[in-house]
């Protein structure tokens, strides 16, 4: 676990931000296997198989936990859940939508470099009707807390469930090193409902 220290500005929230992005590309790559594969016996504890329910994951990239391993079981196992990815929003700069994913989704890179759906308008899925948002995260810490790469996409896309009645079940996915003692709480942080590693779940 990486001490936190008092992040009493931006420069200091990025200064913990790099630590932990260093220390998360360090991970070895049998180890980055071994936590993909914990991974998905972790998240099926999550998810109902006796009903349907809308999934967003996100494709691995800088060293987050690869969730593929856990997709490919639930394609083959469980045709109850319908998979989503994040795209970039082509209009509202900063935000994104979810579009469904599938083996046969045709992929393009994004300006970051990372894969994405090919925009489809039929495939978007709006955010409020998604069960589960599985979001990766450069650190958290025990009371829910997350920190991300520091673009705010999640933030912006998630801001309405601060008062929606009906909302995506947050769940930060992330390795065990990516622990801080506390994070800050900036206004416009979205809380997770959950934190899963390979060797815990964390409820909120």
């Amino acid at each position: 676990m990486v001490d936190s220290v008092q992040l009493t500005d931006m420069n200091a929230r990025a200064a913990l931000r790099k630590t932990l992005r260093t220390a998360r590309k360090a991970i070895a790559t049998d180890a980055q296997r071994r936590a993909a594969k914990a991974m998905v016996s972790q998240l099926l504890l999550l998810f109902p198989r006796d009903q349907h329910c809308n999934v967003a994951v996100y494709l691995q990239n800088d060293g987050e936990v690869d969730l593929q391993a856990f997709v490919s079981h639930c394609w083959r196992e469980l045709p109850n859940i319908t998979f989503c990815l994040p795209v970039l929003h082509p209009v509202c700069k900063g935000h994104l939508l979810f579009l469904r994913y599938s083996a046969q989704t045709k992929m393009i890179e994004n300006k970051y470099r990372i894969k994405e759906p090919q925009l489809a308008c039929y495939d978007v899925v709006p955010a409020k009707n998604i069960n589960f948002i599985l979001m990766p995260l450069v650190g958290f810490d025990t009371a829910g807390n997350r920190l991300g790469m520091g673009g705010g996409y999640y933030d912006r896309t998630l801001a309405f469930t601060k008062l929606a009645n009906t909302k995506p079940t947050l769940i930060g996915v992330a390795h065990d090193i990516q622990e801080v003692s506390a994070l800050p709480i900036a206004p416009w942080d979205i809380p997770l409902d959950a934190i899963v590693t390979p060797t815990r779940i964390l409820h909120f």
